[in-house]
């Protein structure tokens, strides 16, 4: 361990944790052997960091969050798997993240510039890409992917083995058990979900040209608004009708690399 290290004398920091010289652990934190922490991160009190785990650069880590515990399968038995967290992201109080299980990937994924609010849970495997924005109290199930930029609302619930697509935004206490497309905002209770729309909102702010936002809207009312019409011919006429824009090629193709139903028919008008 580096010496110089800015660590409270009440913090418990193993002698084989790798830590860089510009960390800083807060009092009553429990650093464990095998966790790597990268420059400039923060460890606040109260804390503990189980391992294996690879935390890069300029993280935040808020006081009582549990990472890099055993996965919650009853089929482990202390195999060595991992939790990687990126770059710049910034995890709040009581947050909890698991590292991955023998029978999935073996690596639970945080990538970069990432907030997780206070008491969120993200589950063993799970894959988080980056700019994510987990609220109060959301908790991923096993094995969950998320893309870019995707927005997810307090105390949303996400059953196991779901993708949600980038740019989506999923309201507050919504029950997630389908896969959701990315760009759209969905929101509700269970067996009560409904797809309200385009995240119009959520794209401009990330940059998106005004007729990327028109096309996918028209794409939109194609796949969405045609409950009678087969999934399969309903995608086909979106590229048909639009075929030039990346944007809603990316839209079709999650719901043609889907192994779950993905949420379609629930349509707030």
């Amino acid at each position: 361990m580096t010496k110089n290290i800015k660590i409270h004398p009440t913090a418990v920091v193993d002698p084989a944790a790798e830590l860089d010289s510009s960390v800083s652990i807060g009092a009553y934190t429990v650093i464990e052997k095998n966790v790597q922490i990268g420059a400039d991160s923060r460890i606040d009190a109260h804390t503990i960091i189980s391992g294996p785990a690879i935390i890069g650069k300029r993280n935040k880590i808020g006081s009582f969050a549990c990472i890099g515990a055993a996965p919650q399968d009853i089929h482990y038995q202390d195999e060595p798997t991992l939790l990687t967290i990126g770059n710049d992201n910034w995890i709040r109080e009581y947050t909890s993240m698991h590292r991955g299980s023998p029978g999935g990937k073996g690596v639970t994924v945080i990538g970069n510039n990432n907030l997780l609010m206070a008491y969120c849970h993200v589950a063993h495997d799970c894959q988080l890409a980056d700019n994510i924005i987990m609220v109060n109290n959301a908790t991923l199930g096993g094995h969950v992917e998320i893309g870019n930029r995707a927005n997810i609302g307090g105390m949303v619930a996400v059953h196991q083995f779901i993708r949600i697509g980038e740019y989506s935004f999923i309201g507050g206490m919504s029950g997630i058990s389908m896969d959701v497309p990315p760009y759209i905002i969905v929101a509700g209770i269970r067996n009560k979900m409904k797809i309200r729309g385009i995240n119009r909102i959520g794209l401009k702010r990330a940059g998106f040209k005004a007729k990327t936002i028109k096309n996918l809207s028209r794409a939109f009312n194609i796949i969405f608004k045609n409950p009678d019409m087969l999934l399969q011919e309903a995608l086909a006429e979106a590229i048909n009708e639009i075929p030039d824009c990346k944007a809603v090629r990316h839209l079709v193709n999650f719901f043609k690399e889907s192994n779950r139903n993905v949420m379609r028919l629930s349509i707030d008008d």
